[in-house]
C-alpha cells in the first residue's frame, strides 16, 4: 500500500486515499462552521488545505473531504465506493484549462451533477510570529507563482516551486523558518497553524477556478431554471463536418459557452471535442441541436446535465 504520512502542527496523522484503500477521517480536525453531522464523503486532488479542498468546504460543507494524490485516484475513490462525489477542477480564469482533465472525464464512468465557481484568493502564509519583512522565499505550486509575480518582485521575495500549494504550507509549518512562507489558501493557514502575512496577493483580482462535481450516478432532473449540459464528440471524416455539426446549435438558438478540441490516442487526425451548452436535453431546441450533431459525429457522449452556477 502506497501512502504518505506526516504530522501537522496539531500532531494529527493523515493518509492519502488510494484506490481500494479505506480513507481517513479529516472531519475531526478541519473546522466546518454550522455543520452538525457528516453526510457522505467527497474526494479531491491535493493535500488538506488545497483550493480543491476549499471548493469542497464551500459547496458541500456537510460532507467529509477526502484528499487524493492524483485526479485518477479521485475518480477511482468514487468508482470504488470510497466517496460519493468527486471535486475536479477543469479551468481557471487566469491559467486556463487544467491539464489531463478533459482526457480523463469521458473514460471515468462518472457523471457531472453540479458545477462550482470558486474564487482563488492567494495568501502569503508564514510561521507564527513571523513578519512580512522577514520573508525571503515563497513556496507554492508552479502555476500559482506567476500569478503573484508582481507582489513577489516588489518585495524582493524569491519564488520556490512546490508540487502542491497545501504541501508548501505544510512544509513551511514543519520547518518553522520565518524567512520561508507559502502562497496558499486561508484554509491552509487554518489546517497547518500558519499566519496570514498578506492577503489577496494575486496579480489579477478575477482569479476563479471552475470545478465539476461528479457522481457515480447521473442526475438529469431539472433542478434549476438555468441548466447546463456537457458532452464530448468526434466528427465524422467528411468535408466541413464540424461546421455542419455546429450549425444545429446556431439554427436552434442554443448558446454554446465552451468548445475545445484535443487529440486522442496520440493521433493528429483523431480529434475529440469538449463542449458546454446552456439548456437541458429535454428542451426542444437542445434536443434538435443534439440530434443534428449526432448525424455528423462518430461519437457523442453526454457527461452530465446540471444547474448553472450562480456566478456563471
Amino acid at each position: 500500500m502506497s501512502r504518505l504520512v506526516w504530522f501537522s502542527p496539531l500532531s494529527i496523522r493523515f493518509h492519502w486515499c488510494r484506490s481500494r484503500v479505506k480513507t481517513h477521517n479529516l472531519w475531526a480536525l478541519l473546522p466546518h462552521p454550522g455543520v452538525e453531522e457528516v453526510s457522505g464523503r467527497i474526494a479531491f486532488q491535493g493535500e488538506p488545505g488545497a483550493y480543491s479542498h476549499q471548493a469542497c468546504r464551500e459547496t458541500r460543507p456537510e460532507m467529509e473531504p477526502v484528499p487524493c494524490r492524483t485526479f485518477e485516484d479521485v475518480i477511482e475513490a468514487v468508482r470504488a465506493g470510497e466517496a460519493e462525489l468527486a471535486m475536479l477542477p477543469v479551468e481557471n480564469s487566469t491559467y486556463g484549462r487544467v491539464a489531463d482533465i478533459h482526457r480523463l472525464l469521458p473514460e471515468s464512468g462518472l457523471h457531472i451533477v453540479d458545477e462550482a465557481f470558486v474564487r482563488v484568493r492567494i495568501n502569503l502564509l508564514g510561521v507564527p510570529g513571523a513578519s512580512l519583512d522577514q520573508v525571503k522565499r515563497a513556496h507554492s505550486h508552479l502555476v500559482l507563482l506567476p500569478q503573484c509575480a508582481r507582489f513577489l518582485r516588489e518585495r524582493g521575495i524569491e519564488g520556490k516551486a512546490s508540487p502542491d500549494n497545501a504541501r508548501a504550507a505544510r512544509e513551511v509549518a514543519a520547518h518553522g523558518n520565518p524567512e520561508d512562507a507559502a502562497l496558499a489558501s486561508e484554509l491552509a493557514a487554518e489546517v497547518y497553524g500558519l499566519e496570514v502575512l498578506a492577503s489577496d496577493v494575486e496579480d489579477e483580482d478575477h482569479n476563479t477556478t471552475r470545478f465539476l462535481i461528479m457522481s457515480g450516478e447521473p442526475d438529469v432532473s431539472r433542478r434549476d431554471e438555468r441548466m447546463m449540459t456537457t458532452f464530448v464528440f468526434r466528427v465524422r471524416n467528411i468535408p466541413a463536418a464540424l461546421y455542419k455539426a455546429m450549425g444545429g446549435f446556431a439554427t436552434n438558438g442554443v448558446n454554446m459557452t465552451k468548445l475545445e478540441s484535443y487529440m486522442v490516442d496520440g493521433s493528429f487526425s483523431a480529434t475529440q471535442f469538449y463542449a458546454d451548452i446552456e439548456g437541458h436535453p429535454e428542451d426542444e431546441p437542445v434536443k434538435l441541436a443534439l440530434e443534428e450533431l449526432a448525424y455528423f459525429t462518430s461519437l457523442l457522449h453526454v457527461l452530465g446535465t446540471y444547474p448553472a452556477d450562480k456566478n456563471r
